[in-house]
């Protein structure tokens, strides 16, 4: 007869459950805890052999960055060097929030808490379970996204159990489903002009109405900013992005179902299974990741989707998002 199934623990959001977590943390340990963008896997900033656990469970390559997770801007401007009058009226603005500031980082933060990189990524989370968590654990806590590596980002706990069974130490930390659905904006603020490195719910036009002129990166790859490989937030099996106008077309040219994100489900038929996704580009982030996984656990061989005709505002970080899911195919 089998015994029970190993699996992560899943601690409530209470008094208890938050100092349990903060225990762990203090302890050099890793527990994943909720955020507003997506569930994170976090580790004291200054404890090495938790930031390294990080890598070790995650399967995430070295030269991949975490985000440091922090309260203010006052824990802040203790990780970095160069914090200057944008990175203050950003954080006014936008803190506590889905914006994430690089800057060039501490002499005393460790470089696993950077992958080696002499700059930092820092943000400081809105979410009430992730403050309290930071509260407890009395400094700054970094994190890459509670998922395998380079797999779909979990805005629930259910995500995070699925993407580690096997993790029976690891610590998860309820705190429901994620309300923005898709990772922070990434600002490079290293140079004379501010760089969006990564695109998310803090938009190219908020950010040029606080700063004035914001460029947005060009290049495609791993830099100093966390998810920005060519290939990620990709679902386990094909994934392709087909324009609007193009689907029914396409669709007919498969010859095994698909499961189809679609703004409109009426236009997939028989055989392919319609995924109804929304038209609101923030109701569409957040339930993009639940989506994609739903589609991957269908039992079906391929994903669809259906690519949005919005290219600005939120759009453009979910559309960043579709092109990195879809980038193997």
């Amino acid at each position: 007869m089998m015994g029970p199934q190993k699996m992560p623990r899943l601690l409530q959001s209470n008094h208890a459950g938050i100092e349990e977590a903060a225990a762990r943390i203090e302890a050099g340990g890793v527990v994943a805890f909720p955020t507003e963008t997506v569930y994170g896997l976090g580790a004291s900033t200054f404890a090495v052999d938790g930031l390294k656990l990080i890598y070790e469970i995650k399967g995430r390559p070295s030269d991949n960055p975490l985000i440091a997770h922090v309260l203010d801007a006052v824990e802040a401007r203790t990780l970095v060097s160069g914090w200057d009058l944008r990175c203050s009226r950003l954080a006014a603005k936008f803190w506590p929030g889905p914006l994430t500031m690089i800057l060039n980082k501490a002499i005393d933060v460790p470089d696993e808490a950077t992958a080696g990189l002499q700059t930092i990524a820092v943000r400081s989370p809105m979410h009430p379970v992730a403050r309290a968590l930071l509260y407890a654990v009395d400094g700054p806590i970094s994190a890459p996204s509670a998922n395998r590596s380079g797999h779909i980002s979990p805005t629930t706990t259910e995500h995070v159990m699925a993407d580690f069974p096997e993790q029976e130490d690891l610590l998860v930390l309820e705190g429901g489903r994620a309300n923005f659905g898709i990772e922070s904006t990434v600002l490079d603020l290293t140079g004379e002009k501010p760089v969006i490195r990564r695109p998310g719910s803090i938009t190219l036009e908020s950010l040029a109405r606080a700063l004035g002129a914001v460029e947005v990166a060009q290049g495609i790859g791993q830099g100093v900013s966390p998810g920005t490989r060519l290939i990620h937030y990709a679902p386990k099996i094909p994934t392709m992005l087909v324009p609007s106008n193009r689907l029914e077309s396409f669709l007919a040219t498969l010859n095994e179902p698909a499961a189809v994100l679609t703004l409109d489900s009426a236009r997939v038929s028989a055989p392919h299974i319609g995924i109804q996704m929304q038209t609101d580009a923030s109701a569409y982030a957040h339930m993009l990741y639940s989506k994609l996984r739903e589609a991957e656990i269908s039992g079906l061989t391929h994903i669809v989707i259906e690519e949005p005709q919005g290219q600005d505002g939120l759009w453009f970080a979910v559309l960043d998002r579709l092109r990195r899911a879809a980038a193997s195919v």
